[in-house]
């Protein structure tokens, strides 16, 4: 057998969880269209018998304001050590600037490479052409793709050429395993995507979610979570007049989470106000963050 880690790093929102949800032809990895969405390094495995991948999904590189986001970029910076391969995911739609030249002078040169310009189809082919060029100057031995995962475009050949680069070795996850992350993290973040995407702009990333209860049980699986924000203004917009916002959140996980357990889901949710989390160490820890 053929093994070996591989981390998916890039800036925020240029589609590192889609990749990894494409190759792995299942969702692991949350996806919303808005910047570090992915907090924690999350590990995606694939296996087909003759190759096991484990591919590091990696928080957003990006300008920190508080201390989660200090967490976030060494998480991923981290990440990128002693691996087999790194994938370094570029928005083909956003031009080349000092985010990226940062990501440039800062990830080692020394690992096999894969440079993906991801979204191509949001962009002309001069575009697209003009920023591989540009990553071949930067990085001369990696392999540059253009890529769409939403389309699944290319996704296949990534694969590929992943595995022509693996060595021999063993199998480091139990053959049926998907992800290093348990259920309490996977409802966690079912739960946040739906928050994210039912409030769209209001709450952009100041919300986390605490998993309190998980009972499993033969036909049913009861589930109690809080959604923490850090502040009170954010609390009556995440309950909506007459709870509704909360309940369309609970309605839209609950049909993700009856997929996942293929049980009934009994889900109640509460939110709580806890100031300034984001700089807690205390409470980034007390949420998963440390």
């Amino acid at each position: 057998m053929k093994s070996g880690f591989v981390a998916i790093v890039g800036r925020s929102n240029v589609g590192k969880s889609t990749i990894l949800n494409a190759l792995l032809e299942r969702k692991v990895s949350i996806v919303v269209d808005k910047a570090q969405t992915t907090r924690n390094v999350i590990k995606g495995i694939y296996d087909d018998g003759d190759y096991q991948i484990v591919f590091v999904d990696t928080p957003g590189i990006h300008k920190a304001h508080h201390e989660l986001g200090n967490i976030m970029n060494q998480e991923a910076f981290n990440s990128a050590k002693d691996v087999e391969a790194i994938v370094l995911v570029a928005d083909a739609s956003k031009r080349f600037d000092a985010g990226d030249q940062y990501i440039s002078e800062t990830i080692s040169k020394d690992t096999p490479m894969f440079v993906v310009i991801n979204k191509i189809d949001l962009v002309r082919l001069p575009e697209a052409k003009e920023m591989v060029e540009k990553y071949k100057e930067i990085y001369p031995h990696a392999k540059v793709l253009e890529m769409s995962a939403l389309e699944n475009f290319n996704v296949d050949t990534l694969l590929d050429e992943i595995k022509k680069i693996l060595p021999e070795g063993p199998r480091f996850f139990p053959e049926d395993t998907i992800s290093d992350k348990d259920a309490n993290f996977y409802i966690s973040e079912v739960i946040r995507e739906k928050l994210l995407l039912t409030l769209k702009d209001e709450v952009p990333h100041d919300a986390a979610v605490k998993v309190t209860k998980i009972q499993n049980k033969k036909e049913s699986v009861v589930i109690e979570a809080t959604i923490v924000v850090d502040k009170d203004s954010h609390k009556g917009i995440v309950i909506g007049k007459g709870g509704k916002r909360l309940k369309a959140i609970g309605i839209k996980a609950r049909t993700d989470l009856e997929e996942f357990y293929n049980k009934r889901i009994f889900l109640e949710l509460f939110v709580s106000v806890k100031k300034d989390w984001l700089n807690n160490p205390r409470l980034l820890k007390e949420l998963g963050y440390k």
